[in-house]
């Protein structure tokens, strides 16, 4: 585990670039991980961080839902920058979980359950093969009642440091960083876990 005063250290690193941060997480361990979901704004952290890192574990846990629009996001942002991806799918087939679970809605019951089978345990499971002590994510303030409690750093529940270079970037922000890099927005992104932009999605509570 890496132990940083977070709380100071984010106070520094508010003046600083997504690029800095990154540039300074990189060297704190060797074992990192960056995650996606191959959401709206997915290829800002996944382009920036490559230019730095082009090794790097690319956690992608796939729902198996995802809209045929993601999967191809997700194919064009890997094939461009090489990602080196690590995709963890539920242990059991789509058929599988509708059979046996169904595609329940946020208020159902069995939203836990299917949650846990198409995700938690898939993210679980990619923690314990990457063992990382740094990872990086794209979560953002403003997004989620969980996330606004956050900051540029912060800690898993197992200790796993956790950087978000563009924390405190709004939409609009990374709305002209996307056209002025030339980068892709997956529009139609939809997460059945999360369901709600105002929901967590789970992987953010473990």
């Amino acid at each position: 585990m890496i132990e940083l005063d977070v709380e100071k250290l984010n106070k520094k690193l508010r003046d600083k670039s997504p690029d800095q941060i990154i540039e300074w997480a990189l060297g704190l361990s060797n074992k990192k991980i960056v995650t996606t979901s191959f959401g709206v704004y997915s290829a800002i952290l996944l382009s920036t961080i490559s230019k730095h890192d082009n090794n790097i574990n690319v956690v992608w846990c796939d729902t198996l839902y995802n809209l045929p629009s993601t999967y191809d996001h997700a194919s064009n942002l890997i094939e461009k920058y090489r990602l080196n991806i690590k995709k963890y799918q539920p242990l059991i087939s789509k058929q599988e979980v509708e059979k046996t679970i169904g595609l329940p809605n946020v208020e159902d019951d069995n939203h836990a359950v299917f949650s846990e089978v198409v995700k938690l345990e898939p993210f679980r499971r990619a923690l314990e093969e990457t063992d990382p002590e740094v990872w990086f994510t794209n979560i953002r303030v403003r997004q989620t009642e969980l996330r606004d409690k956050k900051d540029i750093l912060s800690y898993s529940k197992n200790g796993i440091l956790k950087v978000s270079p563009f924390y405190w970037w709004t939409d609009a922000d990374l709305d002209v960083y996307l056209k002025e890099n030339n980068l892709p927005k997956n529009y139609d992104y939809f997460d059945p876990i999360k369901a709600l932009q105002n929901r967590e999605c789970g992987i953010h509570l473990q």
